[in-house]
């Protein structure tokens, strides 16, 4: 999993002053930061010969409160959210992300895939009663052949597998999301997050830490942090890859 690569791009539209600055956050294969100004992509866009598993994810009064995971069979995956970045955003502020994911992750994905039928038909249980737990849509493409299903719960285990897979995945890349953010503007706010992180990894519940290992390099580069926070971000990038 080690050695993927990522860019980060922070859309504009940020409500608060400090950011309109001209050149924020992308991760790129040098380590090196610089603005990318891109649209997001969209999750199942135009017919590709090169098939794809997509995640939505739509969910009021959750942070994020949707978000898109898209992950083609050649390893390219996109990313896009609408998480905020500290307590006081009214709003979400939109995110994009391009990375390679890893050949393991990205086997699972369609193997997954396969196993729950590529989708056809019906995967939501139909039960009345249970929580909800936001509308989620699984999506896969393969050139001009589209299936996709919504569900809250799907009773089918390769579903409920994938659908913890992203989940997981999005938690990873919004918490170096947010990494990024507090080394440029709040500082003081990386070793709780970093914690939280660690706390998550050691539950086994982040996956693609390589996605986010750029900004966590930068952490343990930068001799300006306290060194627990140096000593969080280390931990994090010799953790086992999952």
């Amino acid at each position: 999993m080690r050695g993927a690569t990522g860019k980060f791009t922070y859309l504009q539209g940020f409500r608060r002053p400090i950011l309109c600055l001209a050149s924020l956050l992308c991760f790129c294969s040098g380590g090196g930061l610089a603005q990318q100004a891109a649209p997001p992509s969209s999750a199942a866009s135009s017919p590709s010969s090169v098939p794809s598993v997509t995640f939505k994810f739509d969910f009021p009064g959750a942070d994020p409160d949707h978000y898109t995971i898209a992950v083609s069979s050649d390893g390219h995956a996109v990313y896009d959210s609408d998480g905020k970045l500290s307590l006081q955003s009214d709003e979400g502020d939109p995110f994009h992300l391009e990375f390679t994911i890893s050949q393991s992750t990205r086997a699972r994905v369609f193997d997954l895939a396969q196993k729950a039928r590529y989708f056809n038909g019906k995967i939501d249980s139909g039960k009345k009663g249970l929580a909800n737990t936001g509308a989620k849509t699984l999506v896969y493409q393969d050139g001009e052949k589209i299936a996709q299903a919504t569900y809250n719960y799907s009773p089918l285990p390769a579903v409920q597998e994938l659908t913890a897979l992203f989940q997981q995945l999005s938690m990873t890349l919004e918490f170096g999301r947010r990494l990024e953010y507090y080394r440029h503007y709040q500082k003081t706010a990386l070793d709780e997050e970093l914690k939280h992180m660690e706390e998550q990894s050691n539950q086994s519940g982040l996956q693609e830490v390589a996605a986010v290992a750029p900004i966590l390099q930068q952490i343990v580069n930068d001799s300006s942090l306290m060194n627990v926070v140096r000593a969080r971000a280390q931990r994090l990038l010799a953790a086992p890859a999952k």
